[in-house]
């Protein structure tokens, strides 16, 4: 397929998700569904062109559906969802807790219509899981979507995998996987490294796995995974909390962007006696949880708030001490401001290995002087390129500092030795050597505007959320 032919189909599907939003169906449900209906579709060209038995029950199958017209459509379409998420394996998680977001049949016949025009069995899985994954960054990119909390920025997973570097055989987790842009870069990361067919089938369907606690979320990552051969005996991705129990897989690497700030309200409290310590901190937990699944070993990548650098409760201490003395946390990466759909949140990718004891860390300050937003200043690969040639991922004896206090005192690569950091009051890590500029605000009157939408918008989810809370008080 023409890079052409997919710009037009990505073009022709996103046009329809305009025209749904206008008619109050968001962006978001939009994908949901079209999830739902293109996994039937695919069934369907699965058993005209090769013969297959259908993987769906009798009667909830695409032709079943594409015939019907005005409320028996969206009848037949409620059935089916019902139907399939009681189902076991990879369908049950395609359609965990599935449920309709197009009330209006000629909505939905719209989706199917657009569906039933293509042929997507036999695409190629890297076209077909482009044109998915192309949506679901768009869809990320939305501020009004609110998608973006799910979504890493791919240029950013691109770093993180590079320098990490899995290797085909090694078992990658995702303990919050969103829609699964992390377990997705390390499978297409290791694919290039083999032709052995017994590899190459470890690979797609032993090599990943990913939780989240999010059904939508769980099945666009399933979905997303599926379109690229990814999990096709059995779904990577459970609809699970992973910090409620210890784990039961245990990873040579991971990659993850764990949710930041306090648990979701309604969720049960984690109480886990192999922690090091007891928190309600969900980033120290999430840190905590990786540390134990980590093979002897392991290594990972994980992008964590600056606060975990600096908190200075026993708690907090007791992690960075834990991950000083039995891990090698051998480099920090700071990331600029404003590049996660929450504005403002200052965060950092902490690359650490299990069972050696860290003896220097390499900060890498990609944060001062860096002004970037979300939207109209994204980040790109080439803010990173610098970063990911002096990580000297093949060889880190081989690292050294641009940084000098006399020739380059801006120079962004620092090495501090773990006598320095013992030496810091509560381990604090979070260390800072350039100097801001001047003139150190270059927004310009789109970055500005950017910005204050998404105030508002976190303003009234705010206060959404304090109204719920007076209303639990007063009932």
């Amino acid at each position: 397929m023409e890079e052409s032919s997919i710009s037009a189909l990505t073009s022709k599907v996103w046009q329809l998700a305009t025209v749904l939003s206008n008619q109050g169906i968001s962006f978001t449900d939009y994908i949901a569904q079209l999830t739902y209906l293109l996994f039937l579709k695919m069934d369907q060209e699965n058993v005209d062109t090769f013969g297959d038995e259908s993987a769906i029950p009798e009667g909830y199958r695409w032709n079943d559906l594409k015939e019907k017209d005005g409320e028996e459509l969206t009848e037949k379409y409620n059935q089916t969802l019902k139907k399939l998420s009681e189902q076991t394996g990879l369908i049950g998680t395609i359609y965990t807790q599935a449920q309709n977001k197009i009330d209006k049949p000629v909505y939905l016949k719209k989706v199917i219509t657009m569906i039933d025009g293509e042929t997507w069995l036999v695409m190629d899985g890297d076209v077909k899981g482009a044109i998915y994954e192309s949506i679901l960054e768009k869809n990320g990119q939305d501020a009004k979507s609110g998608a973006g909390q799910y979504f890493t920025p791919r240029v950013l997973i691109k770093a993180m995998v590079e320098v990490t570097k899995p290797k085909i055989g090694e078992v990658v987790i995702d303990p919050a996987c969103g829609t699964g842009g992390f377990l997705l870069a390390a499978y297409d990361y290791m694919k290039t490294q083999t032709v052995d067919r017994d590899k190459l089938l470890f690979l797609k369907n032993k090599t990943l796995y990913g939780n989240d606690i999010t059904p939508l979320v769980v099945t666009l990552a399933s979905m997303n995974l599926y379109l690229h051969g990814v999990g096709t005996q059995r779904s990577p991705i459970k609809c699970e909390d992973s910090l409620l129990r210890e784990p039961d897989v245990f990873a040579d690497v991971i990659l993850a962007n764990p949710p930041f700030g306090t648990r979701a309200a309604g969720s049960v409290e984690v109480d886990r006696p192999d922690f090091y310590t007891t928190t309600s901190n969900n980033q120290l937990n999430f840190l905590q949880h990786m540390m134990l699944q980590l093979k002897p070993g392991g290594r990972a990548a994980v992008v964590l708030p600056d606060n975990v650098l600096f908190e200075e409760k026993d708690y907090a201490v007791t992690i960075r001490k834990k991950l000083l003395t039995d891990f090698n946390l051998h480099t920090i990466l700071r990331l600029p401001a404003n590049i996660f759909y929450a504005k403002g949140v200052k965060a950092n990718v902490l690359f650490f290995k299990k069972g050696e004891k860290t003896k220097n860390v390499w900060y890498y300050d990609l944060r001062t002087r860096v002004k970037l937003t979300y939207v109209n200043n994204p980040l790109t690969y080439e803010h990173l390129k610098d970063f990911v040639t002096l990580y000297c991922a093949d060889n880190m004896s081989q690292r050294k500092e641009n940084y000098d206090a006399e020739s380059n005192p801006d120079g962004r690569w620092r090495k501090y030795t773990i006598e320095e950091i013992e030496q810091r009051q509560n381990l604090n890590m979070d260390i800072k050597w350039i100097k801001e500029s001047e003139d150190n605000d270059d927004r310009t009157i789109a970055d500005l505007l950017d910005e204050l939408d998404a105030e508002k918008t976190n303003t009234e989810k705010a206060i959404a959320r304090l109204q719920e809370l007076l209303k639990d008080i007063t009932d």
